[in-house]
């Protein structure tokens, strides 16, 4: 079983340290997790909190290299930054004596998803879904932070087991990321440690913008690296296979991505509408956030998939406190509203009312102020004992119910005052028709109102009787 490495492998002699050694004082080295190209990890005893972590190194030639260590620390600040249950947590950074940095992390036990496929083969359709709509959760905290992965692949998806048994995904390795700072950090170093005729990152999982290059790469790159990632995960092998990178990257640019259902025959044609958007050569034809990738994949996973869709969006609904990583061609109605918007649809269907969504603001609001004036127009008619200016009854309706003997007699009210430049209303004709209810005048007649003060009479047997015409 792997822990937190591309590969575990013995302790070499050039990565600097070895089993037993005590790291700043605190860290005693247990073994190599992993290495990559730049760095390695080794699981390391906490001495004082008597606690298992894992340390993230640099290679011994790789420290005196200043972006190596760059990219280094902007792991550490990019992790820091996103807290999501779905990124490996960092805990510490400092230096050695030697001069090496190093980061400590979580330890984590389980297997990337680079060895899942390797030892398993392809998954199952609920599962590869519910994979990626964990790590659309971590993306959507680290985009609206402004910062892209640019690095996404099966081998920094690592998988663990909870303790009742969930499955669940960790992002790993943000040591390439593109974080677009806040204004006023803008000038302080590290935020842009690439240069722009660098090629970084995986090339079968690389956008083709960022083929081209890494300059004006944004969020949408990540979602070209899932739509290749949900691809291998349901069939087993990459959209595009080619023995060197130039080939890959012609490919990439130019050739169709195959369609799932080729490749995978029982796979839901509607999700392999929705790889087949995540793999548009332009990414304007792309899902534009992970918001929107996500409400477009709920359906394919399992019952786990629904609470992923809400924290994505959630996470969106947060107010972005640095530069968004999304390009400013790309209007706040296609990244944020609309996917808010399907949303609030989408929990009107019954399977979504099961687990108490959170209702619509506005309607909140709407339905309490309806509440607040029915409130006033009651307390109105009973405190100050007269309706609210509602068009007066006919006169007919007038004296349909007689005041018994214990009431007061009726008092007439003299008409509302009309506009001075009106005439004086005159009074209606005996026996003729009854005075329209919906007058569109003020200088239109008004029958005497009865006496509504109090609304009510008290019958012979002692009971209080709404007067029907103060009703």
């Amino acid at each position: 079983m792997a822990v937190q490495g591309s590969r575990p492998s013995d302790n070499p002699d050039d990565i600097g340290v070895r089993t037993g050694d005590v790291l700043a004082g605190k860290y005693r080295v247990e073994r190599v997790l992993g290495r990559g190209g730049m760095g390695v990890v080794v699981a390391a005893h906490h001495l004082q909190l008597d606690e298992r972590v894992a340390l993230k190194l640099l290679l011994p030639r790789s420290v005196g290299s200043a972006d190596s260590i760059g990219r280094f620390l902007q792991e550490a600040r990019a992790a820091v930054k996103i807290k999501s249950e779905h990124v490996a947590r960092v805990t510490d950074v400092g230096q050695l004596d030697s001069g090496m940095p190093y980061i400590v992390m979580e330890y984590l036990e389980g297997i990337d998803l680079e060895h899942w496929i390797q030892e398993r083969g392809a998954m199952a359709v609920q599962q590869a879904v519910d994979f990626v709509l964990q790590a659309c959760q971590a993306l959507a905290e680290a985009h609206r932070l402004g910062i892209v992965h640019r690095d996404l692949k099966p081998a920094n998806l690592f998988c663990i087991e909870h303790a009742d048994g969930q499955l669940a995904i960790k992002v790993l390795d943000f040591g390439i990321s593109k974080f677009t700072p806040p204004a006023d950090a803008a000038s302080r170093p590290g935020h842009e440690m690439t240069q722009t005729s660098a090629v970084m990152g995986s090339p079968s999982y690389m956008s083709p913008e960022q083929m081209r290059s890494l300059k004006g790469v944004d969020a949408r790159t990540d979602i070209w690296s899932l739509g290749v990632i949900l691809f291998e995960l349901l069939t087993g092998r990459m959209p595009f296979e080619a023995k060197a990178v130039t080939e890959l990257a012609i490919m990439v640019a130019s050739e169709p991505a195959p369609l799932l259902r080729e490749v995978c025959p029982d796979a839901p044609a509607a999700l392999e509408q929705v790889v087949a958007k995540c793999l548009a050569k332009d990414r304007a034809g792309r899902y534009q956030t992970v918001a929107d990738l996500a409400i477009a994949l709920e359906s394919f996973g399992s019952e786990r998939a629904r609470a992923s869709v809400e924290r994505v969006l959630g996470t969106l609904r947060k107010p972005v406190k640095s530069a968004p990583a999304l390009p400013a061609s790309v209007e706040l109605k296609s990244t944020i509203v609309a996917p808010l918007k399907a949303a609030a649809a989408v929990q009107t269907v019954g399977t979504w009312g099961r687990n108490g969504g959170a209702k619509p603001a506005g309607k909140a609001f709407v339905g309490i102020a309806a509440a607040l004036l029915v409130a006033v127009v009651v307390g109105g008619v009973f405190l100050l004992g007269k309706p609210a200016p509602l068009p007066t009854p006919p006169p007919a309706a007038a004296t349909s119910v007689s005041a018994p003997p214990t009431s007061p007699p009726p008092r007439a009210e003299p008409p509302a005052p009309t506009d001075s430049s009106s005439s004086p209303p005159a009074p209606p004709a005996s026996g003729g028709p009854p005075a329209s209810a919906a007058a569109p005048h003020p200088a239109t007649p008004r029958a005497p109102r009865v006496n509504c003060n109090p609304p009510f009479y008290v019958n012979a047997k002692g009971s209080r009787v709404y007067k029907k015409e103060c009703l």
